[in-house]
């Protein structure tokens, strides 16, 4: 007599089949993307001093903590939140009572950096995200704190910030991921744009710019010493894709040696992507507004990535600091650690710079 209820066994079902040896989409080709169905691979990454495929590892947080010294109740700012790394290790160290307002101009990954924090615990009355560029800032703390009541620590009763960081760095993240073109690790269109929902991509930049405007953008936003014959070969071409502009700029140095094309890609790629977002218009932007927007005492510190940055904000420090705006400035830059640098080479350009309000 058979047994009518008995359930009937689960089909197998095959795992995913890619064309050729390896996948080849970066959406199946990295383990570690899915930690927890793959946290050796994740831990073997970490231990080669790689970053996770679609992560970001956070740079010389011990520095970054030490400068802006949160306390409990405390009001921060995080201006470019990213994968919220340096979020992460702020916000404990607020409680009670302090809150963290964190912004970013990418629609695509604000809200999974937003997820991930409250998912760590931290809900609306701790940590708030806002969309936006860090050169809005005085408009985002009059949106989130325009209805307290003007006090010591407020001005025309907008609460401003005890302390502000930014991290001008692409996140891992962007740089990984091929459909934002940022990077010559994968084929992908090239785009570029943080928002990829405003201004032109880095393709049509290309095609619509004239050779001495290239060559001006290349050596201002990149140092590149080739700057003028690239520009004579880059100018006006119709280049979709990150691969492309690639072989371009290569078959553009002929007399290069290998290293020296591959630095030269990696320089035109930096130099396309900060004209696209507009980069150094935000930045200065952002450290013309800064001092309005600290307490007395308040502390800042940026991480620069780039000798344009790196100058823009010695320059802001150096006369805050003559005006009597900034009572104290870093006289140098601190660099990443000899451990962080094996652990994770992507900090290897990184300068940290600070400077504290006066009171």
């Amino acid at each position: 007599m058979t047994d009518d209820s008995t359930t009937p066994p689960t089909p197998h079902k095959r795992r995913p089949r890619y064309a050729g040896k390896y996948p080849r989409r970066f959406e199946d080709k990295y383990k570690e993307r899915d930690p927890q169905r793959h946290g050796d691979t994740l831990a073997k990454v970490l231990a080669s001093g790689k970053t996770p495929a679609g992560t970001h590892r956070p740079i010389m947080v011990a520095e970054i903590l030490e400068v802006l010294a949160p306390k409990p109740g405390e009001l921060g700012l995080d201006c470019t939140l990213g994968y919220g790394g340096h979020a992460q290790e702020i916000l404990p160290r607020l409680q009670p009572g302090g809150k963290l307002l964190g912004l970013d101009a990418d629609p695509v990954e604000l809200p999974k950096t937003e997820a991930r924090l409250r998912a760590l615990g931290f809900g609306p009355e701790t940590f708030l995200a806002h969309r936006s560029n860090f050169a809005g800032l005085p408009q985002v703390l009059a949106t989130h704190f325009s209805s307290l009541a003007p006090s010591d620590g407020e001005r025309a009763g907008v609460r401003v910030a005890d302390f502000i960081l930014a991290d001008l760095g692409v996140s891992s993240m962007q740089l990984d991921d091929p459909s934002r073109g940022f990077s010559v690790k994968s084929d992908g269109p090239l785009d570029m744009r943080m928002n990829p929902q405003r201004g032109q991509s880095a393709a049509t930049l290309l095609e619509k710019i004239k050779p001495d405007a290239l060559a001006a953008l290349l050596a201002e936003n990149a140092d590149e010493p080739h700057a003028a014959a690239l520009a004579r070969e880059l100018a006006g071409k119709k280049l979709s894709s990150t691969f492309a502009l690639a072989h371009a700029i290569r078959a553009a140095l002929p007399h290069a040696s290998r290293d020296e094309a591959d630095l030269s890609v990696r320089r035109v790629f930096q130099a396309l992507r900060i004209a696209v977002n507009d980069e150094f218009s935000a930045l200065e932007t952002f450290l013309r507004h800064l001092p309005e927007c600290l307490n007395p005492g308040g502390r800042v510190a940026i991480l620069t990535f780039h000798s344009g940055e790196d100058r823009r904000v010695k320059k802001s420090f150096e006369a805050g600091l003559r005006e009597g705006i900034y009572v104290d400035i870093a006289r140098d830059v601190t660099r990443p650690s000899r451990e962080e640098l094996r652990s994770n080479p992507r900090s290897t350009p990184a300068k940290l710079r600070w400077a504290r309000r006066a009171g």
